[in-house]
């Protein structure tokens, strides 16, 4: 009798904990309403985790007061209290995606034109940005006062008036400076400008006459490297009015 009466409350024991103990289902989307697979479930009381299937839909033991919670890569975690309407019906849960912070981008100037403002505006490479500075520095720099004479060379009179041929205590004079910048340059640097032979040396005290800096040159009797450099740019800066007819200079 008493082992009769101990199988029955086991029994109803066993019952009331199968009652106590339900299961919860539920689907779960994106803010699209696209079904969500692979989205962990975990009840937080029992410790317990499901994975969502391929159309989003889980099942999870659980109970009223229980705490689920959703977690799924990309996406904002989700926490939800389980209450008596959750048990009777499925449980929908929407996910929303986690904001992605955007590199700010950098919206540059258009150009202007404006030779000046361009190039305020515009970002130079670091490279040439570097090598700018360094040439700057090097033309700054005086220039040095060894004397290299230069080789005699074929001289035909300029054309024109105002050329000045220096003082008398420098050790060169703007036919020495052209000799040598002629030399140095070459012949073929000048008729690839488009500047007939017979007419180099012409050009070339047209240029100095032309505002050309040249008195430490004339002075020490040497052009260094970063003095024919800025003969070049004053070349570039003057070819044009050069060709041009002579009542346009």
């Amino acid at each position: 009798m008493k082992l009769k009466l101990l199988f029955l409350l086991s029994f109803i024991f066993f019952i009331q904990k199968i009652k106590a103990q339900d299961y919860l289902f539920g689907k779960i989307t994106s803010e699209e309403h696209i079904e969500m697979p692979d989205v962990t479930v975990i009840n937080i009381r029992t410790d317990e985790r499901v994975t969502t299937n391929a159309d989003g839909h889980f099942m999870i033991s659980g109970r009223e007061g229980d705490e689920l919670r959703f977690i799924k890569s990309g996406y904002e975690r989700m926490n939800r209290r389980i209450t008596k309407d959750n048990i009777s019906a499925p449980l929908s849960i929407t996910l929303i995606r986690q904001t992605t912070l955007i590199e700010e981008v950098e919206v540059k100037k258009g150009l202007t034109g404006d030779l000046k403002v361009d190039s305020k505006n515009l970002n130079r490479p670091r490279k040439v940005e570097k090598l700018t500075q360094d040439i700057d520095k090097y033309i700054a720099r005086k220039s040095d006062p060894r004397i290299l004479a230069a080789k005699a060379g074929e001289f035909v009179q300029p054309k024109g008036q105002g050329f000045s041929i220096g003082k008398v205590k420098d050790k060169w004079d703007d036919v020495d400076l052209m000799r040598y910048l002629r030399k140095s340059l070459g012949d073929q640097y000048f008729i690839d400008l488009k500047i007939d032979k017979s007419l180099i040396e012409h050009f070339i005290y047209y240029v100095l006459r032309s505002g050309f800096e040249r008195r430490q040159i004339l002075k020490y009797g040497f052009c260094s490297d970063a003095d024919l450099m800025r003969f070049q740019r004053a070349v570039l800066a003057r070819i044009s009015s050069y060709r041009a007819p002579q009542t346009q200079r």
